[in-house]
């Protein structure tokens, strides 16, 4: 019997899965795809009530990571994400935090020992495309570095995929985002966007069109409304966040099945 289609995404924390991979969830789901998101973390390291910073007075951890999962778990709501799977590993924070230090923490897991816990929701849910993040983990994040390295060799011991993807940020695209909001007279103060900032786009072999799905992604976004400090979106006016949120990109790693170089589907080459 042919495998039912399926994509899986694996992703660091808690609100990951909107920016890079939300319009894709909606978008297969409505196409009547199997979606199936895994959370390798719980968010521990994110911001508490009040936006009490990691290591200040009145951060608790395991508060934190239930109004995080919470929020997860509205978040999938919006996305119509069919499964959560949930790998529970302790959030390291970010690079140089002392986070980084503990020994339960994702980052310092044994690399064969996550995937291992990944490769039997991969023999579980036998997915076609897998999708995370780049060797960098997009922007250096460890837990999003680690997401990485499991899935690769996840997909390896179970040689299940037949195409994975990272996520990627169209460094055109981002560009003319940026430049649009100072256009409309946005206060972004005295930021100003690195030439190397995203993924070149001569790299990115896949661009889905989510315009769709758009709100639908705005909505989950708000969904992590705790963190929304370091979220740089949900602070920007609605029509931004539409603009920005009507493409995802994707860097195709691996492919078992002859698919165009340049492709506007995941599932390319599948169906």
């Amino acid at each position: 019997m042919d495998r039912e289609l399926t994509l899986m995404a694996v992703h660091a924390h808690p609100d990951d899965e909107v920016l890079g991979t939300g319009g894709a969830f909606a978008r297969y789901r409505e196409e009547g795809l199997r979606t199936v998101l895994v959370t390798c973390t719980n968010g521990e390291q994110g911001d508490g009530p009040g936006g009490v910073k990691p290591g200040d007075p009145g951060h608790d951890e395991r508060d934190v990571s239930r109004r995080r999962l919470a929020e997860l778990r509205e978040s999938a709501a919006h996305l119509g994400i069919g499964h959560v799977e949930l790998l529970g590993y302790r959030d390291s924070g970010m690079d140089g935090w002392d986070a980084n230090h503990a020994s339960d923490a994702f980052t310092n897991i044994p690399v064969q020992d996550a995937a291992r816990r990944l490769a039997v929701l991969m023999e579980r849910y036998r997915p076609q495309v897998v999708v995370t993040y780049d060797e960098n983990g997009g922007y250096g994040h460890p837990d999003h570095i680690q997401a990485h390295r499991i899935t690769l060799a996840a997909a390896e011991l179970s040689g299940i995929p037949d195409k994975l993807y990272y996520t990627a940020v169209s460094r055109a695209r981002i560009a003319q985002m940026f430049a649009y909001a100072k256009e409309q007279g946005l206060d972004l103060g005295d930021e100003e966007l690195p030439d190397d900032f995203g993924t070149p786009d001569e790299l990115i072999t896949t661009s889905l069109d989510v315009s769709a799905y758009a709100d639908r992604k705005r909505k989950a976004l708000q969904a992590h409304a705790s963190q929304g400090d370091s979220i740089f979106l949900l602070n920007m006016p609605e029509e931004i966040q539409l603009r920005a949120f009507g493409e995802e990109h994707f860097v195709r790693r691996l492919s078992r099945v002859d698919a165009p170089a340049q492709e506007d589907d995941l599932f390319a080459g599948l169906r």
